[in-house]
């Protein structure tokens, strides 16, 4: 029987680090998450980073493991293993070398990517579109991110600055988006687009409201609810298609929080998706849920060692 190979697989967030170490068949043997919080410096989240790592190098010790490389999945733009930018919920988060920070330090390949290719990438090696070559993710939350795997890699564009699933426009004149841009499917079909929707609709102040009370009202049949996830499904069906159109996948995955709301919830967008796109693009795609919840990134992280470490 083939040896299995273990790798540790870090999923930065804007709260915590998460950390894993997994094996190539997806088993996580240990895993945790250390805090870093709004107000840690990049030092700080470096040190994290930093003694994440080293709790699974410790496991993998005490299991006579060997670990064969890390991945790190993190907010931004990450390109050959170096944050470029873009992440703006951490402190000066740009011009990181993370993997040459953390190969000199534990003498181990590392490489890196966006938070939201990683997640899509474990969602395509371990989870809801495991054994497809071509996937597009979509996670839903405050924002919209998301990934695109082609012919069984990550499609990123030219330096990997590409694949901003929330920022295609869906109303040229449509209302400004936190990107600069205007009508991006992002300011219409988040999960903040929809508790802003509810909340005026409902004459309530947004802090009052969250993605869990809405789903809660439309599962009671509440007029104002109904319309609402009606609208926001739809606007995600539109987006959607047009990826449909464009990318021929064999699933389209659902992730972010308020995917776990329940199959109706994917169904929705499903139909929409479906009424929208075109039935020769769409002859071959699902619309699914997404899997594997919040192991999504450390499992997607050491899937990326998984595929470059011979």
């Amino acid at each position: 029987m083939e040896k299995l190979r273990y790798a540790t697989g870090i999923d930065l967030g804007g709260t915590f680090v998460k950390y894993a170490l997994v094996a190539e068949n997806g088993e996580i043997v240990t895993e945790g998450k250390l805090p870093v919080g709004g107000k840690a410096s990049r030092e700080d989240t470096l040190e994290a980073i930093k003694t994440s790592i080293q709790k699974t190098i410790d496991k993998a010790g005490e299991e006579a493991i060997e670990v064969v490389g890390i991945g790190i999945g993190s907010p931004g733009i990450v390109c050959d293993g170096v944050v470029q930018g873009g992440a703006e919920n951490l402190d000066r988060w740009f011009d990181i070398d993370l993997a040459g920070i953390f190969g000199k330090a534990f003498n181990l390949p590392v490489f890196a990517d966006n938070d939201a290719n990683v997640m899509g990438l474990g969602e395509a090696t371990y989870g809801a579109a495991k054994d497809c070559s071509d996937v597009i993710f979509i996670t839903v939350g405050t924002g919209i991110g998301g990934a695109i795997i082609a012919n069984g890699e990550l499609y990123g564009g030219y330096k990997n600055r590409g694949t901003e699933m929330g920022h295609v426009t869906i109303d040229h004149k449509g209302i400004d988006c936190s990107c600069g841009g205007r009508g991006c499917l992002e300011a219409y079909a988040s999960t903040s687009a929809l508790v802003q929707q509810y909340a005026e609709a409902a004459g309530l102040n947004a802090e009052e409201v969250n993605g869990h009370l809405i789903v809660e009202k439309y599962k009671n049949n509440e007029a104002t609810a109904v319309k609402c996830m009606q609208e926001h499904t739809d606007y995600l069906g539109h987006g959607i298609a047009g990826f449909i159109n464009t990318f021929a996948p064999q699933k389209v995955v659902i992730g972010g929080g308020i995917s776990e709301a329940g199959q109706f919830y994917i169904d929705m967008i499903k139909e929409s998706a479906f009424g929208y796109a075109m039935s020769d693009c769409a002859a071959n795609t699902d619309v699914v849920g997404a899997t594997l919840g919040n192991n999504a990134g450390c499992l997607g992280a050491a899937s990326l060692v998984f595929k470059h470490v011979i």
